[in-house]
């Protein structure tokens, strides 16, 4: 099971990468909103934002999000280690369930280039 710290660098290499991706990916995440990333089997949450195709974390709290972020990501610690090393297809975890994203429409038809 996926530890706190190393979940967290795995939000830092997630932004890094993004703000390495080409103009396309870049300009789909190039939104301000704010973020939560729940990881369901250590029960805590990243809170923060996304700005200029950068997540900033900005806390690490216990449990459930206590404020409805704009956008919101949940997973198992695995599951995001996995997704930041190109082991698993966000796209076929999403369908099936493994990471949930949840977004007011036009942010997911933006993000939907990233995916």
């Amino acid at each position: 099971m996926a530890t706190t710290e190393e979940c967290r660098s795995a939000l830092d290499r997630l932004s890094d990468n993004m703000a390495q991706a080409n103009s396309e990916v870049r300009s789909a995440a190039a939104l301000d909103r704010s973020l939560s990333c729940r990881i369901t089997d250590l029960d805590i949450t990243f809170t923060g934002r996304l700005v200029d195709g950068r997540i900033q974390v900005l806390d690490t709290l216990p449990g459930p999000p206590q404020d409805k972020a704009e956008i919101r990501l949940a997973m198992k610690g695995d599951d995001l280690l996995a997704l930041v090393a190109g082991e698993l297809n966000f796209a076929k975890a999403w369908a099936s369930g493994r990471v949930s994203l949840e977004a007011g429409f036009r942010d997911l038809l933006r993000l939907r280039t990233l995916l």
